[in-house]
């Protein structure tokens, strides 16, 4: 029998978990910038406007508080919207309709009011600058009543697409921009130091991944590294590169999802290396790592032989210029010297 084609970029994962849930729901709707006959920004949409029509999938105006206030009440109403903001930078324009609004219905009318509501994203530094190149999943993670998912493959992609899209709550999801063409194995990223090490591909085939559970994406014995998006491959090749170099054996986790967060399989973690390094590229103060290395600190702190580590971004909004821009984000050089540091500690 032919083998079955399976999905190798996040970009077609996406898109595949879309058609299918729509092809499932009929009350699932596409809400954006330029996603009908364009196909989006990063081409996610591309094509599913000639099979499902301008009905489902709606250009927008350049207003991201229409496609926010147009997708909380078409939830309300009994649809399932899928709204995409074209750069996370800009949902700072609709904050108080997804913090104060799409985060609080469900709770402030007892349930009779739900907000199915999945709100598509895109994170992550690429040469864009300050306005076009920052991590904003910390303040979503503050957030009660959001969930936040950060898939890293394509594998999760759709799993964790499908899964958001079927969730009777608002759901956050954050995609890397350098992350929407990766292949499976060894496929080379415009703009980042090497290939992905791993990337795990997505079926052809009806599956959903629950929220709340992290991927080990390599089993080590020396040292935990917890990393999201695109600093999961830098990670990988990193911890290749210590296996390789100097026989250091390094545990790596992505959580897939930062609300819920899998707690068990990172303390479990912890407690079996005894040391923890936190990669995320958002802003190192006040950031995805700060909030693990709390949860670490104030439940496996008898198991750590060492401080915690974070790795993040620079204080500073993401200059424009390559080369500055490549200074302030986690560069694999230096999750290389934070996991020597903490070895050594």
């Amino acid at each position: 029998m032919p083998e079955i084609k399976q999905i190798d970029t996040i970009a077609e994962a996406l898109r595949e978990a879309l058609r299918e849930e729509m092809q499932r729901d009929p009350a699932v709707i596409l809400l954006g910038e330029d996603i009908g006959e364009f196909g989006g920004a990063f081409q996610v949409t591309r094509g599913l406007i000639k099979e499902f029509g301008k009905e489902r999938v709606r250009n927008t105006p350049i207003s991201e508080t229409a496609i926010i206030g147009t997708a909380i009440g078409a939830a309300l109403t009994g649809m399932r919207p899928v709204a995409e903001i074209q750069y996370a930078d800009f949902l700072t324009c609709c904050m108080d309709q997804i913090v104060n609004q799409a985060a609080k219905i469900r709770l402030m009318t007892g349930g009779q009011a739900k907000v199915p509501i999945v709100i598509r994203a895109q994170v992550g530094s690429a040469t864009r600058g300050a306005q076009h190149g920052q991590s904003v999943e910390a303040w979503f993670m503050h957030t009660p009543g959001l969930k936040v998912a950060v898939p890293s493959t394509p594998y999760e992609a759709k799993g964790l697409l499908k899964m958001a899209i079927r969730d009777d709550n608002p759901v956050m999801f954050f995609e890397h921009k350098l992350l929407y063409g990766s292949r499976s194995p060894g496929g080379k990223l415009k703009g980042t130091e090497g290939a992905v090490t791993t990337v795990k591909p997505a079926p052809y085939e009806e599956y959903t991944i629950p929220f709340g559970k992290a991927d080990v994406k390599k089993e080590g014995k020396d040292v935990t590294v917890v990393a999201t998006l695109l600093m999961v491959h830098k990670a990988l090749r990193v911890a290749e590169r210590l296996e390789k170099e100097e026989g250091i054996s390094v545990e790596v986790i992505d959580p897939c999802t930062l609300v819920p967060l899998d707690e068990e399989t990172i303390l479990n973690s912890v407690k079996k290396t005894g040391r923890l390094v936190v990669i995320s590229e958002d802003c190192t103060r006040g950031g995805v790592g700060s909030e693990i290395a709390a949860i670490v600190a104030e439940k496996a702190l008898d198991f750590l032989d060492a401080p915690i580590k974070r790795v993040g971004a620079l204080n500073t909004p993401i200059p424009f210029a390559p080369n500055v821009e490549k200074h302030v984000i986690p560069s694999e050089e230096r999750i290389f010297l934070a996991i020597k540091e903490v070895l050594s500690s």
